[in-house]
């Protein structure tokens, strides 16, 4: 009984994890993704609202490659209430080829979300959106603080097409140096 007990836990715990780094349902990541390209520092435009972001202006990513291959991810952003800065380390591993931008990444041990661009400025990878593993989660990033308003509007209007809930979503204020 004890080792049907503990099969079963491990078929759940892969369920959830493996449940925590997949795609919503008709939504695909970009392919010919190049991570050299995508490594180095990236500004939040406008996310969705979670709790791990949640009153945080000015936030950026960095991205760069690990000894072991994976990405370090090293997320910044000032807490407007406690007038301080704030960081959280994690990593990103690929869930499938390493050209297609489909990530699950971790900032809390074993436990993966989904990482997946689904839209990529593959020219000059100067904009992404990044999808989670359901539709509460939403970013849209871009290599300047400031994105130009013609392609915010088109990578929202995107969302919005796929079911995310873009009326919800908050526009990221940078108006400050990292100190």
């Amino acid at each position: 009984m004890i080792i049907i007990k503990r099969v079963l836990l491990s078929l759940f715990v892969v369920f959830v994890m493996t449940a925590c780094a997949s795609l919503p349902d008709g939504i695909k990541p970009v392919e010919g993704f190049d991570v050299q390209r995508y490594l180095g520092k990236w500004y939040e435009i406008a996310r969705l609202d979670h709790s791990f972001e949640r009153g945080l202006s000015n936030i950026t990513a960095e991205y760069s490659i690990k000894d072991d291959g994976s990405i370090r991810v090293l997320n910044r952003g000032f807490k407007d209430s406690a007038q301080e800065w704030s960081e959280a380390e994690g990593k990103a591993k690929f869930t499938d080829a390493k050209d297609v931008g489909a990530l699950r990444v971790s900032f809390f041990g074993p436990f993966y979300g989904g990482y997946n661009i689904i839209e990529l400025d593959k020219e000059n990878y100067q904009y992404a959106l990044i999808v989670g593993n359901n539709m509460k989660y939403l970013w849209i990033l871009s290599r300047s603080p400031i994105l130009d308003p013609m392609i915010q509007e088109r990578l929202i209007s995107k969302a919005s097409e796929l079911g995310f809930p873009t009326n919800e979503l908050i526009i990221v204020k940078h108006d400050k140096a990292k100190q």
